[in-house]
């Protein structure tokens, strides 16, 4: 038997929650572990049942969803969090991300959508809907630039480590990356493996931040 999906649940809308809680319960391979109604009851109901994602809520009550996505990626580096909101605003994608999200997901995605998302997650790539990938590179394009410096294992990337950097950071998936480089899907996957251990990133998502921060890849003009 393929082990089932630990998925928490946390909203502050009661309704929502529920909702949420069937459609994971019901869809084979997943399991609900629990729902919190605010920041802090998802802290600590992470920290209890180690689930394999979060599907967060960003406005909470005592403590918002970018402030509890932090504080469990930062104690449970094995757990993935999913944004999710009606708000796809510049200032949550980047928080989100910044806080250690592996993806960050709209309300109105469609539910076989978003039980996908969870086993992108939970498998460790990152999972960005279109609409937030465009809003996330103009926020760079408006910043000022690099505002941190390089990871020390930045400069240990082979030449090939750092174009597959550069296309993840383009966005491009696992398989588009094969793709585009003529590569099998297994060495791909390496590369990736090698770029997570060296630049000390979580997932994918962790690797666009750093591309972009430290001003290895600059967003396209216009």
């Amino acid at each position: 038997m393929v082990e089932e999906l630990r998925v928490l649940v946390a909203d502050d809308q009661a309704l929502v929650r529920g909702s949420f809680g069937v459609l994971i319960d019901t869809a084979p391979g997943f399991r609900s572990v629990g729902e919190a109604g605010t920041g802090a009851e998802a802290v600590e109901l992470a920290g209890r049942e180690r689930p394999d994602v979060v599907l967060m809520d960003v406005r909470m009550p005592e403590m918002d969803g970018l402030e509890a996505t932090r504080r469990i990626c930062a104690a449970l580096p094995d757990v993935r969090v999913l944004i999710l909101t009606t708000f796809d605003l510049d200032s949550y994608v980047y928080g989100a991300l910044r806080a250690g999200a592996s993806g960050f997901l709209l309300k109105d995605t469609p539910p076989a959508d978003l039980l996908s998302a969870v086993r992108v997650v939970a498998e460790g790539e990152s999972l960005l809907a279109p609409t937030v990938t465009r809003r996330l590179i103009a926020e760079f394009v408006r910043g000022p630039g690099p505002v941190r410096p390089a990871p020390a294992g930045l400069g240990a990337l082979t030449a090939r480590e750092r174009e597959v950097l550069t296309l993840i950071a383009r966005g491009l998936s696992n398989t588009e990356l094969a793709e585009h480089l003529h590569l099998s899907p297994a060495t791909v996957k390496t590369h990736v493996g090698h770029l997570l251990a060296k630049l000390d990133a979580r997932d994918r998502a962790q690797l666009v931040i750093a591309a972009y921060e430290t001003g290895l890849v600059r967003p396209a003009a216009g």
